[in-house]
């Protein structure tokens, strides 16, 4: 059971890992071992997800979730399996604990009547340059 936040845990039979061989570091047992790991997580049928949760970790993924709904995390930075592995859990839990935190509502506001005078001075004095602009060509013709 992979523990995310109080309310939300992932039993290990919804994980599927596929060792596979690595570029990068390995010495000679680069082209031998498979140290690599891809980690597939069914986010539109696992049942230890929220709706919301789901709703929201689909859209974070983005090109790293299939058109199946089929989350796909690589881990390839260490020389073992065991530590790609802890890598690639860890980067899921990181991101279902993001897609879990719900996002604060915007207060809406108001300009304030400072802004609102600069913003209409600055309109103005742009006005003004253009408006000199065309008095020029005006006056050359």
């Amino acid at each position: 059971m992979i523990r995310i936040t109080s309310a939300i845990s992932i039993p290990e039979r919804e994980l599927e890992f596929e060792f596979l061989r690595a570029s990068g570091p390995g010495g000679q047992n680069v082209n031998k071992v498979a140290t690599a790991v891809q980690l597939k997580f069914d986010v539109l049928r696992s049942a230890s997800l929220p709706e919301d949760v789901r709703c929201r970790l689909i859209r974070l993924a983005g090109k790293r979730i299939s058109k199946d709904g089929i989350l796909l995390l690589q881990g390839r930075r260490f020389r073992t399996q065991e530590q790609n592995r802890a890598d690639a859990l860890e980067r899921l839990r990181e991101l279902i604990a993001r897609a879990a935190a719900a996002p604060k509502r915007r207060k809406p506001t108001r300009p304030t009547k400072g802004s609102r005078e600069r913003r209409l001075q600055s309109k103005r004095r742009i006005g003004e340059r253009k408006s000199s602009r065309l008095r020029r060509h005006i006056g050359e013709e």
